[in-house]
């Protein structure tokens, strides 16, 4: 199993774990849902009044990061989810721009990521005496090795770096597999129906059943599925 194929299999089992569920209505504070303020479109409930003009408000607030950390949350992006063959990069699926969203909308993420930023070329100067988007792709992965995994080691000069890297990682995997290439990636189609193609013959031998072969064609036709039923003045099924 390759890097990729561990972070989705992380992001779906905590999805599951953790029995999450996606609605699109308004909630009040004390968690009652409040769908008769959520906007219909399309016969569908979508965002609140309320959240339509959170939203329209942070949009309106510019980017909050500046075009160096924005440079820099690129590079990271696409570390922890770099383009394959059958689907694009962090930074294919702006992930940078869901980021720098989110630390608008969750004001609590501001500081930590920029101080974690910070942080990393802090490291990278000591190391290799230039910033990390200035180092090569060993160097920053031999920085990353010390943050990105878990460890018992004794030592704290890691500490706050770890933090940093599992917030930012949390958040590039978020905003990757919400959007469509996530989604295609990995591999979620939704809830389709079924095609039914009737009782097995086998199981209706059993039972000393067998279909009409003219019926058949006509209330088992896949496609035909979408067609309303009609009958004749007999009782006949026409389509």
């Amino acid at each position: 199993m390759d890097r990729r194929d561990s972070l989705k299999t992380l992001l779906i089992g905590g999805i599951g774990a953790t029995g999450l569920t996606i609605a699109a209505v308004g909630c009040k504070e004390d968690g009652q849902v409040n769908v008769l303020e959520a906007e219909v479109v399309d016969g569908v409930y979508g965002r609140t009044t309320a959240e339509q003009e959170h939203d329209t408000k942070i949009k309106a607030d510019g980017r909050f990061f500046s075009d160096t950390d924005l440079s820099l949350i690129a590079i990271l992006c696409d570390l922890i989810l770099p383009a394959t063959i059958t689907a694009g990069s962090a930074t294919d699926a702006e992930v940078p721009a869901f980021i720098d969203f989110i630390v608008k909308d969750l004001p609590y993420h501001q500081i930590p990521i920029q101080g974690g930023l910070m942080w990393l070329n802090s490291k990278s100067n000591k190391r290799f005496n230039k910033i990390f988007e200035s180092c090569s792709d060993a160097q920053q992965k031999q920085i990353l090795d010390d943050i990105a995994y878990p460890t018992t080691e004794a030592t704290t000069q890691y500490d706050a770096g770890r933090k940093f890297f599992g917030r930012f990682r949390n958040l590039v995997l978020t905003g990757y597999y919400t959007s469509k290439m996530g989604i295609d990636d990995v591999g979620y189609v939704g809830n389709r129906a079924n095609l039914w193609d009737g009782v097995p013959d086998d199981v209706l031998a059993k039972h000393g059943l067998s279909y009409d072969a003219n019926m058949k064609g006509k209330y088992v036709n896949h496609d035909t599925r979408d067609t309303q039923a009609e009958w004749d003045e007999k009782g006949n099924l026409i389509t």
